[in-house]
């Protein structure tokens, strides 16, 4: 008995991390979605003056969507806007720059099929913040960064030892034992951050923006390094977008 037309297509709730090109007008789109993760799609001519899903499906944006399954990628063939997110980013290079950082880095922390609902309520949070400016952006992407890899399980410490569990706070810090260090676990070659760096790293994990908002510029310089750190160790390579984003 053949499938209904129900069964071929479904609803999904989504945020555009990137697109590529695909023939002459169509484009394939990655979209980290609350409910089956990471998504990759084909949009049917959004390259054309006379799409019907105009500027929708840009990068950052977050829609509602209904999709037909295909043979080798599924097909989008309905959009709502739900955060027009992706122009405010677009007018701020410190904010696209961010923006672009942490698209790639939710690509590369979610995998298709799986159920993306923390991972996504995080990305758009950060867009959200970004495309409002609610905080400077080079806080808001160390922030969702620090986020993004707790919930994947990598939770750093910034207090207490993360080896030994000895209570903070310390003055060292260690991206493969998990972040602070106390004296006895301190490895050789670990950094020694200053106070109100892992003040400011605290802050930055859970949301403390009182804090952050308020810390220097040596504190943030020095707390993106750790988290670059931290992330790299994590993910075992580099996040290529960093280098490109703008630090005080």
């Amino acid at each position: 008995m053949p499938s209904s037309s129900a069964s071929r297509t479904y609803r999904a709730v989504g945020v555009v991390l990137r697109t590529y090109k695909l023939g002459e007008a169509d484009r394939i789109i990655v979209l980290l979605t609350r409910e089956q993760g990471q998504v990759r799609a084909v949009a049917k001519g959004v390259r054309r003056t006379s799409s019907k899903f105009g500027s929708r499906l840009e990068p950052f944006m977050s829609v509602d969507l209904q999709l037909a399954h295909g043979r080798n990628l599924d097909v989008i063939t309905q959009v709502e806007t739900k955060g027009a997110y992706g122009y405010g980013i677009a007018a701020d290079y410190a904010s696209y720059t961010a923006a672009t950082a942490i698209a790639e880095t939710a690509e590369r922390l979610t995998d298709i099929g799986e159920t993306g609902g923390a991972q996504y309520a995080l990305v758009v949070g950060a867009f959200s913040a970004l495309s409002r400016n609610l905080h400077p952006s080079e806080l808001i992407l160390d922030s969702y960064l620090l986020r993004a890899l707790a919930t994947a399980g990598w939770a750093p410490s910034f207090t207490d030892c993360a080896r030994c569990g000895a209570p903070g706070p310390h003055t060292a810090f260690s991206a493969p034992l998990g972040g602070a260090v106390c004296p006895a676990c301190r490895p050789p070659g670990a950094a020694s951050p200053s106070s109100a760096t892992m003040d400011l790293l605290g802050a930055l994990l859970t949301g403390d923006w009182a804090i952050a908002d308020a810390s220097d510029a040596g504190a943030r310089r020095e707390a993106a390094g750790l988290v670059s750190a931290y992330l790299q160790w994590h993910l075992e390579r580099g996040v290529a977008s960093l280098k490109y984003v703008e630090r005080v």
